[in-house]
């Protein structure tokens, strides 16, 4: 379906996964509304969207507020044509030793990743349903499938919203729903650990080989193929890693 409204939710820097799925949504006709914390941010993404041609808007959200979310789908759908893709891919990978994990910092991540998720599927679904049928695709992780050492809060929260995306497969599948759980397993080649991380960046790049981190665009062009996938043939997981990437 290349009509309509496509959300994505999670998105910030320039060059990273959220901004390029949203740049190739665009790009294939849908317009984009970019959802995230940072007004100033998305409004770059969006007019970056708009300079090469595409449609796009912003709304400022906080995914841990239900409320916020509600008004979210309730706008768009006010404004735009019908939602035929929605795209949760909030981060929240922080690294704390099990024993220095304080009980916020735990359930901040769970409300970010998992409970979040949890909000916009229930309002997602029951829409995208309504109207015709599309797609609900999550940005998962490594975690998603494993704890790794100080990762308790981050896989605790990454698999909770694996298992919503299998109960609201099971559920609105039936209802012309594409729901579908991306396993990003590898390091993303972005803004963020370009200037968050440039030694690890550097030390791959150093590999002697290319393409040792996923390319955003790829990422995204991984999720565009997942909505536009027909129905007799629907992908529920798809896990992408760089080519060099041992599992």
């Amino acid at each position: 379906m290349t009509d309509g409204t496509a959300i994505i939710i999670g998105v910030g820097a320039a060059r990273g996964a959220g901004a390029a799925i949203a740049r190739r949504f665009a790009a294939a006709g849908l317009h984009a509304v970019l959802a995230g914390r940072t007004e100033e941010r998305l409004t770059e993404r969006a007019d970056e969207i708009m300079a090469q041609g595409g449609n796009a808007s912003v709304h400022v959200l906080d995914v841990r507020k239900e409320n916020q979310v509600t008004a979210l789908f309730d706008a768009v759908e006010a404004s735009h044509a019908p939602i035929r893709s929605v795209v949760f891919n909030p981060g929240a990978n922080v690294r704390h030793p099990l024993a220095e994990t304080e009980a916020w910092l735990f359930e901040h991540l769970w409300r970010v990743a998992c409970f979040g998720g949890f909000l916009v599927s229930r309002e997602a679904t029951k829409r995208i349903a309504a109207s015709g049928g599309g797609s609900l695709l999550f940005t998962g992780a490594t975690g998603s499938l494993r704890g790794a050492d100080g990762y308790a809060a981050f896989a605790a929260a990454k698999a909770g919203l694996r298992m919503v995306a299998q109960s609201a497969t099971r559920e609105y599948g039936p209802q012309g729903v594409h729901v579908a759980h991306v396993i990003v397993d590898g390091v993303i080649d972005g803004d963020k650990i370009r200037e968050g991380m440039p030694t690890r960046a550097a030390e791959l790049d150093g590999m002697g080989q290319d393409d040792n981190m996923l390319d955003p665009d790829a990422i995204a062009e991984a999720f565009w193929q997942l909505h536009q996938q027909p129905r007799s043939a629907w992908t529920h997981e798809l896990d992408i890693r760089p080519w060099t990437e041992t599992f």
